[in-house]
């Protein structure tokens, strides 16, 4: 079983940056593809970036290509999204996951809201 705690949200004016951490445990935290969703409100979640289990692979959703940037440190379990240039369109619950085959784990979610 795996789980993931996200944290690093917050309340930010526009222009500014947050990062965001995904720590796992559980399971080998390096041998999985991981990556982030976001929701916001009244909206279906999308995919925002994926990164690959050596962390030399990674994609984003054109919306935060430039601004953001996923990473990984394997030997920390830890998973991280720097969002910069944050725009009022970003807000959302951001949430990480890790695919281990068919299955895909979620974490809670953290709020990020970014005021105009």
């Amino acid at each position: 079983q795996v789980q993931l705690e996200e944290s690093g949200g917050g309340l930010v004016q526009a222009g500014d940056s947050l990062r965001l951490s995904c720590t796992a445990s559980g399971r080998s935290f390096s041998s999985y593809h991981m990556g982030w969703f976001r929701q916001a409100p009244g909206k279906e979640r999308e995919f925002v970036a994926r990164i690959t289990w050596s962390g030399h692979i990674t994609y984003y959703v054109d919306s935060v290509k430039g601004r953001f940037t996923i990473s990984r440190d394997n030997a920390k379990n830890t998973m991280y999204l720097q969002m910069n240039s944050l725009k009022p369109e970003d807000t959302a619950v951001y949430y990480c996951v890790l695919d281990q085959g068919m299955n895909r784990y979620w974490g809670q979610g953290t709020q990020v809201t970014v005021s105009s």
